[in-house]
């Protein structure tokens, strides 16, 4: 994956895990164990780990998360062609805000100015902390997050869709030929869209596809690596979809090359706490609503 600097690099270093994927797999079960809890009524805390109780994590399968909800309600208002349900979900990867796709109207995207002026009207209508949405280069002309989202997502769908429709079914490959178009230092955004269609169009975006490794999943990664002894990201991919069937059986559903990346991201923020490098302050201080 196309990205900047990594301040997650170091994270955990001088961390030492008897063994990770038991580790991987433990922090899987408990987070999941909170989700079922909080689900069925039960008051906070939903655990006995000061790590969970203080910390704020995704949830363990990404559609269970509420801004993963938020885009799969606005993209099911949407009864269209290909090339506008791909427009819908750049837009909502560009925005990637639960509160904004809650009440936008998706016929708005078929008209960028009127778009543009309900987003405007919105406070913060896009979501600045989740991972950086920068500015596009296309065409040599530079631009910023709400032209992209707006205008720009319209006039490029139809490319966009053809680059996507000969991508073999690839989240690296659609990411990365996106990417040579947009220019955008860190990619992440693209990714995240590519793989969302796999949500609705599985039959063009498989969501078995193996997947680019984010800045924030690089760390917990490289562990799994040497502990497995693999020499690539994609074979560990492979080897933790199949452990899941030893250490989690009884999982709602089996995991995908995705998942994997978007849990060791969430495994290296809580090894980071046992690590000592990571502070519950800001906006990774958790606060439970019931």
């Amino acid at each position: 994956m196309h990205q900047t600097f990594n301040p997650y690099k170091s994270a955990l270093d001088g961390l030492v895990l008897e063994n990770p994927v038991r580790a991987f797999f433990q922090f899987c079960k408990k987070r999941e164990d909170i989700r079922l809890k909080r689900e069925s009524g039960l008051p906070a805390p939903w655990s006995n780990d000061p790590i969970f109780q203080k910390g704020r994590f995704l949830n363990v399968f990404r559609e269970d998360d509420r801004g993963s909800k938020s885009i799969i309600q606005f993209i099911n208002k949407i009864d269209s062609d290909f090339p506008s349900l791909i427009q819908a979900i750049f837009f909502s990867r560009w925005c990637n805000k639960q509160e904004t796709l809650d009440i936008l109207d998706p016929l708005l995207l078929l008209d960028p100015d009127k778009l543009s002026s309900a987003l405007i009207d919105i406070n913060f209508w896009c979501n600045t902390t989740a991972y950086p949405v920068e500015p596009i280069q296309l065409n040599d002309t530079e631009y910023s997050r709400l032209e992209t989202a707006t205008h720009v997502l319209k006039s490029s769908k139809e490319m966009l869709s053809s680059i996507i429709l000969n991508s073999n079914g690839s989240v690296i490959e659609a990411t990365n030929q996106i990417n040579q178009i947009f220019k955008m230092k860190n990619d992440f955004p693209i990714f995240m869209a590519v793989m969302d269609i796999a949500w609705f169009r599985p039959d063009i975006i498989k969501p078995d596809s193996f997947v680019p490794v984010g800045i924030g999943a690089i760390a917990y990664i490289e562990i799994l690596k040497r502990y497995l002894k693999k020499d690539s990201d994609e074979k560990v991919f492979a080897h933790m979809i199949k452990l899941q069937k030893k250490y989690w059986p009884e999982a709602k559903r089996n995991f995908h090359p995705i998942d994997i990346e978007y849990l060791s991201c969430e495994c290296r923020k809580y090894y980071s706490y046992v690590n000592g490098t990571k502070l519950f302050e800001g906006k990774n201080l958790f606060y439970p609503k019931q």
